[in-house]
């Protein structure tokens, strides 16, 4: 069997999220609610100020729709959040697959992909230089970062959902951790 690449990829519909991880085509059920809220708070926290507001520190193009981005012919993930620095990726955002390697990439956990986002995909984004990653889970309600230190990751915290925290590479603004999970239900007793 043929290893997988960027055509066999693009082969599936457009609605089936798809990657290509070591050689292997792997696809995912659709996001739950919680999923895509984060995905959505993400680009809305980060990518105001550090991509399109005026009065925010910019510099950033970030991401949090899917887009195919390539590290080898066998190897190209579509994460829940990724950014560049802009003189990186400046003029190579198109055509796809994007063979510019992130500065930052940040997957939300799920039942079906935890083990391959803290693994296979952890792993593929040290060996190819990715200076930031966050994992966010949704279920526990927390963010853990870390950063590229020898090429191994360095944990730089873990923040849950009371934190207002300064996280690297987006220490310029300070974060508000909680925003980024759906309010939980209150609770209602039941009349007695």
């Amino acid at each position: 069997m043929t290893a997988a690449t960027y055509a066999d990829l693009v082969a599936f519909p457009d609605d089936v999220k798809t990657e290509v991880l070591g050689g292997e085509l792997v696809t995912q059920p659709s996001a739950t609610f919680g999923h895509c809220y984060v995905r959505t708070l993400l680009g809305r926290l980060l990518g105001g100020p550090f991509d399109f507001d005026d009065d925010g520190p910019g510099g950033w193009y970030i991401v949090t729709a899917d887009l195919d981005v390539r590290f080898t012919a066998h190897d190209i993930v579509r994460a829940d959040g990724i950014g560049w620095l802009r003189p990186r990726l400046d003029g190579r955002y198109d055509p796809l697959p994007i063979d510019v390697v992130p500065d930052w990439i940040c997957e939300v956990l799920s039942p079906s992909s935890t083990k391959r986002d803290r693994l296979h995909k952890s792993q593929l984004y040290a060996r190819h230089g990715v200076p930031h990653y966050w994992l966010v889970d949704p279920a526990a309600r927390l963010l853990e970062a870390y950063a590229l230190d020898g090429g191994h990751w360095k944990s730089i915290g873990v923040y849950d959902e009371t934190a207002r925290a300064r996280i690297a590479p987006f220490e310029a603004v300070e974060l508000p951790v909680g925003y980024l999970f759906p309010s939980e239900a209150p609770t209602t007793e039941e009349p007695g």
